[in-house]
């Protein structure tokens, strides 16, 4: 077991020992020691063997005997018996926002709430806003919680979808009756999330294909099985349907069921009006052989339409006039900014980080920990700051990595739009993101000036995840979107498309206009761990979908010009 994996469960035993009204110095204990454990930069199986675990601040006998025996077996029967001694249903309550793990200890104690359902039944009752520390708008804001977690369980974030469908998609391309396989539906577009998986093959020998994708492990039960669809359930609870055609017939199902339906609708009145039938099967009465995807748009006029722009905004205009844009591609970008370290809330080093970014082949990597108001993200104090300046520079000078380090911060927009530090702490680093961490219910009016007014601030570089959301979990914050945009563009700043999974923000709707009036991109994986580097996959997707060119991101420019633009803004 890793430092990462035994972090999370001391937190998991913090939040599991606060849900039992246990006693609060202990609770902080574990949080103290996962927070503590992060900054351990030696290899913690080392440090356990030479029995130095207790000489890392926080890690008291009874932890330092915990870590140990998860090191040592990849278990622990106190954290195992913590999980069984509480309701699971508490810990789906976790989930819903603005309750926390004291506010649930009371609804548990007080009102034998145990699952979601109960809660539900007891706030529409009257009977939560009757506790001490609740009243009537939280119960209120609890049912609206629960109506969002309801509406969000239906659906998974496309990066979580693709980790459980990816490894499907392999075993079938090795079933020698397999002559392609292609993923399609909503998760080939890149929407941020999805309902269900949709798998198209060719094939001209379905049933061995049908017999095997019915009968895997990662099967939790069968919905329907036949000759050429099967649909299954995964262990996950996510449904996932399999289609089998011939290999003639794959181009044109493959477009069909890629859709989107509005983007097919299109396709189907413009064959309509040239005299044609499109459906899944076949462009009739045409003679002519048509085997790919872009056959078919070229025979109906069109060039070809990644599957990104598929969603009716445009795209059909700008394929009759040989309009759309070359695409951003994973291989364009050459570097990250919105990136985490140990030195706040993130789990590996700087220079972990800088290693991670050189395997990605990038040029060079911001780093921008979070600033002092966060105090639950380990914010940076000026002279942490200062001292972090001091570090870059100097591996920046020895030339031992050939990624270029650039300093910033992901600096707190106050309440009232001023920043966290002042300018004279500002000016002294390359760049600036400024993002809302705090005060999410502020009215669209307020929230709207607060950005702005940061944006204003001469030392701001960039906007961070720009609407707060955390898909499938929390909704936007009320704001004019395009008065940000305005001002963003009016102030000469950059608004990032945050790629974390759960964020993707801003939205991939807003984009193309955006980018039309002229505002750029920084695609950043608001990394809080080497491996979270990797989400800047999600962020192109994004990017793509919102009709983004390598041009229009900054991280997609080459070191000398991102060094030239940094030094102007």
């Amino acid at each position: 077991m890793d430092k990462n994996e035994i972090i999370a469960i001391l937190e998991d035993i913090a939040t599991l020992m606060e849900l039992k009204g246990e006693n609060p110095f202990k609770v902080r204990a574990y949080r103290t020691a996962a927070r503590n454990l992060e900054n351990v930069e030696e290899d913690l199986e080392s440090v356990a063997e030479e029995n130095r675990l207790h000489e890392i601040p926080g890690i008291g006998k009874a932890i330092e005997e915990k870590i140990t025996t998860l090191l040592q077996t990849d278990q622990l029967p106190f954290y195992e018996d913590l999980k069984n001694s509480i309701p699971p249903g508490l810990l789906e309550i976790l989930n819903v926002p603005g309750l926390g793990s004291k506010k649930i200890n009371v609804l548990y104690k007080k009102l034998k709430i145990t699952s979601l359902d109960k809660l539900k039944k007891a706030c529409e009752k009257g009977k939560v806003r009757k506790l001490a520390g609740f009243g009537e708008k939280t119960e209120a804001n609890i049912l609206d919680g629960i109506a969002h977690l309801e509406q969000y369980s239906k659906r998974t974030l496309w990066w979580s979808a693709m980790v459980m469908v990816q490894p499907i998609v392999e075993k079938l391309k090795k079933l020698k009756q397999v002559q392609e396989v292609k993923i399609a539906g909503s998760l080939r577009r890149k929407l941020e999330t999805v309902g269900d998986f949709d798998i198209l093959i060719a094939s001209s020998n379905p049933e061995p294909i049908m017999d095997w994708f019915t009968s895997q492990d990662f099967v939790e039960s069968v919905i329907a099985k036949g000759s050429t669809k099967s649909s299954i359930r995964l262990n996950e609870g996510i449904q996932a349907d399999i289609r089998i055609v011939p290999k003639e017939q794959f181009g044109f199902a493959l477009l069909y069921f890629t859709g989107s339906k509005e983007h097919s609708i299109r396709l189907r009145q413009i064959a309509k009006d040239k005299g044609y039938s499109l459906n899944e099967y076949a462009l009739t009465p045409l003679k002519k052989k048509l085997i790919t995807e872009t056959d078919i748009y070229r025979a109906l006029g069109l060039t070809y339409i990644p599957p990104e722009l598929r969603e009716n905004h445009g795209e059909i205009e700008a394929a009759q006039t040989k309009g759309l844009p070359h695409l951003i591609e994973e291989s364009d970008i050459r570097g990250v900014f919105h990136n985490h370290t140990t030195a706040s809330d993130g789990h590996n080093t700087l220079e972990q980080m800088v290693k991670g970014a050189e395997e990605l082949g990038w040029e060079y990597l911001g780093i921008a920990d979070h600033s002092k108001s966060s105090f639950q993200a380990n914010g940076l104090d000026e002279e942490s700051l200062l001292e972090q300046i001091d570090q870059i520079k100097k591996i920046n000078r020895s030339k031992k990595y050939k990624t270029h380090i650039f300093s910033g911060t992901e600096c707190d927009i106050l309440k009232n739009g001023n920043l966290d530090y002042a300018d004279e702490i500002l000016k002294q680093l390359d760049y600036v993101v400024v993002s809302v961490h705090t005060r999410f219910k502020l009215d669209e009016k307020e929230m709207t000036k607060r950005i702005i007014k940061a944006l204003e601030n001469p030392y701001t570089t960039m906007l961070g995840h720009m609407t707060g959301r955390l898909l499938l979990r929390r909704e936007p914050y009320l704001l004019n979107t395009e008065k940000i945009i305005d001002a963003a563009i009016a102030n000469g700043k950059i608004i990032e498309l945050n790629a974390n999974p759960q964020r993707l923000d801003m939205d991939w709707r807003l984009w193309h206009r955006a980018k039309e009036k002229g505002l750029k991109c920084s695609i950043n994986p608001d990394a809080h761990s080497v491996e979270g580097l990797e989400f800047f996959r999600a962020g192109v997707n994004i990017a793509r979908k919102g009709w983004l060119t390598k041009d229009d991101v900054l991280n997609a420019w080459p070191l000398s010009r991102v060094k030239k633009y940094l030094s102007q803004s």
